[in-house]
């Protein structure tokens, strides 16, 4: 099967930013090798290449890090310039790119609306929760840059998402950070989970999100969300949308709905491949896009084994009333249940308290939705 996404590392690990809760920091620094700097035009356009080559109907690329940008502009120049040259099966080419919106400028913004990329930009929430944790380099504060930045893609017609990580700060201010994005007009939303570093016990750190928190965000984002769809101006909040798409029959957009992981061969900047971009470690690497096929990277036993172990799932998940729109969460958050030794999310809780609430709304939107196709 052909890859319809891969995620690009232009710039490895490196960033202009220092945030506290930063994964892919915690990532690097468990790697023999920490950074692998800038990715070669080389790099990209052997990587581009077999990418156009084995895509069907249509291909993403999602540039992300780190951050992206550090790498400059010319590069991404050079990604067009490849991705229309190694276009011989005609397929819908897709860019994205994730930022953290500092380094952005009105070139950036130009290249961006020309080239009709998407972009995610990271902001958590308001100006105090956001500086919190997002430092620059020298740990100053860098909302009001950011924001300053995202007002010159909406003059440049850039379309954007916003992406907020929940750390327990957010969650316990949800209603004064959706009322912040309503003003701001920012109708895409995404919420990510802050993720504690890997291998140690969840729940321990400043930023730290439990399950208890997490399911009491939900309920409120929800009913926020919800009171403004009844108004038909509900933001497009994609945890809720892809929800709704599985009560309607349809696959879930984020992998972390989906039950099973996918292999994606992430790329890292020297080409090196790995299945996940939570799990750009050293044990977990495909091969290398300059020296291997890609149908190679997606059927090796370190793939196949990825694939494999992420359909251990414990009883308590197969016998959920719920489990069939939970799908147990994302992997990278799961740990081993005594009672069996299979997984479970460590949110799971939570997810049981939002579907206690509203669950049956959801499947009230998902039959009405229904009902107005016909």
């Amino acid at each position: 099967m052909p890859l319809h996404t891969i995620l690009i590392k232009p710039a490895s690990g490196l960033c202009n930013m220092q945030c506290d809760y930063c994964f892919y920091c915690d990532e690097t620094a468990r790697r023999e090798t920490a950074s692998y700097g800038m990715m070669t035009e080389e790099t990209l356009r052997n990587l581009i290449k077999k990418a156009m080559f084995q895509a069907e109907r249509e291909i993403c690329f999602a540039f992300q890090g780190g951050e992206p940008t550090l790498r400059g502009i010319d590069f991404f120049r050079k990604a067009i310039e490849y991705e229309n040259r190694f276009n011989r099966n005609r397929v819908r080419v897709m860019n994205t790119l994730q930022t953290n919106g500092l380094a952005l400028n009105e070139e950036w913004c130009r290249f961006f609306h020309e080239n009709h990329f998407l972009i995610g930009v990271s902001v958590d929430g308001t100006q105090e929760i956001h500086d919190r944790y997002r430092h620059d380099k020298n740990g100053g504060n860098t909302y009001g840059r950011i924001r300053e930045n995202i007002r010159m893609l909406d003059q440049y017609g850039v379309e954007y998402n916003i992406l907020t990580v929940v750390t327990s700060q957010t969650a316990e201010r949800i209603r004064e950070i959706y009322q912040e994005y309503k003003r701001n007009g920012w109708g895409y939303q995404q919420y990510i989970i802050c993720l504690d570093p890997l291998d140690e016990e969840p729940g321990k750190m400043e930023y730290s999100l439990t399950p208890e928190k997490y399911g009491q965000f939900l309920v409120e984002l929800f009913r926020l969300w919800d009171r403004d769809w009844k108004r038909g101006k509900a933001p497009y909040i994609r945890q809720f949308e892809n929800y709704v798409g599985i009560l309607l029959g349809y696959p879930p957009e984020a992998c972390e709905q989906r039950g099973i992981c996918s292999v994606q061969c992430v790329a890292e900047a020297d080409g090196s491949a790995y299945p996940c971009d939570f799990y750009v470690l050293d044990e977990y690497c495909l091969g290398n896009y300059n020296s291997d096929r890609i149908s190679e990277m997606l059927t090796c036993e370190t793939a196949r084994r990825f694939v494999e172990d992420s359909q251990q799932i414990s009883i308590t998940c197969r016998d959920c009333e719920w489990y069939t729109l939970c799908r147990n969460g994302c992997r990278r958050r799961r740990g081993k249940e005594k009672e069996d030794g299979q997984y479970r999310d460590y949110f799971c809780e939570g997810y049981r308290y939002f579907f206690r609430h509203c669950g049956e709304r959801l499947r009230e939107i998902a039959e009405f939705l229904r009902e107005r196709s016909c």
